[in-house]
């Protein structure tokens, strides 16, 4: 039987054993109240509302779950929503690939711009690298899909991810963490609330990780492992009341993480091409490999946030959000999955951005509004040197980028009926973005350089948009609300920053904008204890940015705008809590996606060309259940699995035959991700009383059945012997954690 299979029956079995359990617990009680599911509060359109009546495909995970499942980080969301797709980028470990309804900006390069939008605490995270970071203090994650331009603007086509972190209390309180697991993983992570001193209330909080490489390397190998855990976060919460209506909140978090890359596993080289590689050709996730570069990767984070917030009246509330990030991030890879110097490459990066934004939150009777001015700056410098061949092909590769960009924007809901709602909203961004690019070609170390792009090749271009929202919310009853949405898009436009030619340096590629149209039925049943929530979409992507990896030359990824394309897909989520002793949990994700009009050379190939990852079919099951209650506390179980379909990593050509099969370039089906699932697990004794403190002791598990896995794929193509690199799943890691609270 395969695993899609029978890990669902697993979880059917588990589910019935805690149902049986639960009610068990509960029957002696028969007059007690039916439990109702926590009332969950989401900012998704700049002010609290209840996440059953906002008429947006959203989802939020509560600080309980943020636990129960162990995120830390945007590379713990998995598949917690619905057509959320989170990967790691290809080697590194501090930067994700996020796609939301198979829209995704595959490439990490920091000159690229994300297509999901990730915020913490309302402050834009503005790129890919660098934002695999430990956030501290979770509260609540919110993840909105389908376009957000209206109130979030531009680059959150896809959706947008809002981390929000809990404010302080102005009381002493706080709690205390250590774990340990297998290779020699270690964590300590503490938060502290200080008590209200004057006007202050303040939070301070730091986390610790260290892990052993989950591979290990051969001798004479350039290190001793791969994959290794390194890293330091720290996080400053300050809240200032300086009067009931006037207060200012400033926020401080700071990671450093210093770590050994994963490996590129070579998992194909044509033998013609690269006979010298055969014997490093493997398919199947090696324990022990050889390297010969260096192979590391850093990211040092330091993001500050102040906001002052000014309650004008009982209606109206303005804001004021200023925001600093500063990343330093490096890397060295080895990118021929073997001991021989074929294929390395690094990036030493550095980037700053600086947003400032002024909002305005307010009602009357039957209106709600939001209206604001946005400001955001950024710079950045790549120094990317390559070497290919046995160092016959040296290359010094430099390019630098900035943005300035300003937006006013507004939305407005009105209240028709006690039933019908209208809501309509607008933004204009326009950007101004340059770039410039250097790149030089040397046959062996030490010899001299040729230049293939000039020293003082510059560009510069200007972008804008008009980004709308139409909304038709009807509520039918208190436990059933629905609505209609059409929304537009605007993901930024900029320059090939690799870029191999002059020509190709200085043409800009053009935003890609994408029109959404959206029907939501938002319900709950059983008097509360439980919702099911439906939202069919179907998006229109014109300008479509797609990455195409070139290996001639200096090796690059390359952005064209491809044509059109049609997105249509389906999304359930559901939640039921049957007794105060279990929750079950599950939500299921349709995609259907099809080009129409990808022009490539001239030639219309919308045909032969793959949509990249767009799994047809994906689902998250969780079941979260009080096993026992006991005098030391309640014993608790969580069991979390993911499911995904098939998926293309590359937009190359579907064809491996026939007329319309071009030998030349790669195929698509060769960086195919097969389908695949993962488990999850947790079992936790939890309120244990330790003296006036409650403590807290878990086993848990990532990964639990050891499934491997490929899921991402580097394809060299043809004209590089086709080489291609495969990276796998995480194997299974386990531990145990031990928390104290006071």
């Amino acid at each position: 039987m395969s695993v899609p299979v029978r890990i669902p029956l697993v979880l059917s079995a588990v589910a019935t054993a805690l149902a049986t359990t639960a009610v068990a617990q509960t029957a002696p009680d028969e007059t007690a109240a039916a439990p109702v599911l926590e009332e969950v509060v989401v900012t998704a359109q700049k002010r609290e509302e209840k996440l059953q009546d906002v008429p947006v495909a959203v989802t939020a995970i509560s600080d309980q779950q943020i636990a129960s499942r162990g995120i830390n980080s945007v590379a713990d969301l998995g598949a917690v929503a619905p057509n959320l797709q989170v990967s790691p980028n290809v080697s590194n470990n501090t930067g994700m690939q996020i796609g939301i309804r198979g829209a995704l900006q595959q490439n990490p390069a920091l000159y690229w711009e994300p297509t999901v939008g990730i915020y913490v605490d309302g402050v834009y995270i503005g790129k890919n690298l660098g934002s695999v970071f430990d956030i501290l203090d979770l509260q609540r994650i919110e993840v909105l899909r389908g376009p957000q331009g209206t109130l979030y603007g531009r680059n959150t086509l896809a959706g947008a991810v809002n981390f929000v972190t809990r404010p302080p209390s102005g009381e002493f309180r706080g709690h205390a963490s250590v774990q340990y697991g297998n290779y020699d993983l270690r964590v300590a992570k503490a938060s502290v609330d200080l008590p209200r001193f004057g006007i202050a209330s303040v939070t301070l909080a730091g986390r610790v990780e260290k892990r052993d490489g989950t591979i290990k390397t051969t001798p004479g190998s350039a290190v001793s492992e791969l994959d290794t855990r390194d890293a330091t976060s720290a996080r400053a919460a300050v809240n200032l009341d300086f009067t009931d209506t006037f207060q200012a909140a400033y926020r401080f978090d700071y990671s450093d993480a210093d770590q050994i890359v994963n490996h590129s596993y070579l998992s194909r080289a044509n033998p013609a091409i690269l006979p010298f590689l055969q014997p490093y050709v493997v398919d199947y996730r090696a324990g022990r490999v050889g390297v010969d570069a260096p192979t590391y990767e850093l990211s040092r984070v330091q993001n500050h946030a102040l906001t002052f917030t000014w309650d004008v009246n009982d209606r109206n509330t303005l804001k004021a959000i200023s925001a600093y990030r500063d990343l330093t991030w490096d890397d060295v890879l080895d990118l021929d999955g073997s001991p021989l110097p074929v294929a390395q490459t690094s990036r030493l990066s550095t980037y700053d951005a600086f947003s400032q934004e002024l909002q305005l939150v307010g009602n009357t009777d039957r209106f709600n509004y939001v209206g604001g001015l946005y400001y955001f700056k950024d710079d950045g410098f790549t120094f990317n040197p390559q070497s290919f061949f046995f160092n016959t092909a040296i290359y010094d590769s430099r390019y630098g980028f900035g943005t300035k960009a300003w937006a006013a924007y507004g939305q407005v809901d009105y209240k028709a009926t006690d039933a019908l709602t209208l809501t309509a909203g607008l933004r204009y961004t326009r950007e101004e973005k340059n770039t410039e690019r250097y790149l030089t070609f040397s046959t062996a170390p030490g010899a001299p350089y040729f230049p293939l792009i000039p020293l003082g090749t510059v560009a510069d271009d200007t972008f804008s948009d008009t980004t709308p929202v139409f909304i038709v919310a009807y509520r039918f009853s208190d436990a059933v609300n629905a609505y209609a949405k059409y929304s537009g898009g605007f993901k930024s436009g900029g320059f090939n920053g690799e870029a191999n030619t002059t020509p190709e340096a200085v043409m800009p590629f053009q935003p890609e904008k994408v029109k959404a149209y959206e029907l939501g039925l938002k319900t709950s049943f059983a008097g509360g204890q439980g919702i099911v929530n439906l939202a069919a979409f179907q998006n229109d992507v014109d300008d479509m940015q797609l990455s195409i990896f070139t290996a001639s030359g200096a090796s690059a990824s390359i952005v064209r705008n491809a044509g059109k394309a049609t997105v249509r897909g389906v999304e359930l989520e559901a939640m039921w809590s049957p007794s105060d002793a279990l929750k079950l949990q599950a939500n299921y994700a349709y995609l259907d996606g099809e080009y129409d009009k990808f022009i490539d050379e001239g030639v219309n190939q919308a045909d032969n060309r793959a949509m990249i990852h767009a799994p047809k079919n994906s689902f998250n099951a969780l079941i979260d259940g009080r096993i026992v209650r006991t005098g030391w506390g309640d014993l608790r179980g969580v069991l979390d699995y993911s499911w995904s379909d098939d998926y293309y990593t590359y937009p190359y050509q579907l064809a491996s035959s026939g007329p319309n099969y071009n030998p030349l370039r790669p195929i698509a089906g060769d960086t195919l991700v097969k389908s695949y699932g993962v488990l999850n697990a947790r079992l936790a004794l939890t309120d244990i009383p330790v003296g006036g403190w409650t403590g807290e002791v878990a086993l848990w598990s990532r990964n639990l059945t050891n499934e491997e896995h490929i899921i991402n794929y580097i394809d060299f193509g043809p004209s590089f012997g086709s080489l291609t690199d495969a990276y796998y799943l995480e194997p299974r890691t386990y531990g145990v954690e031990v928390t104290f609270n006071w």
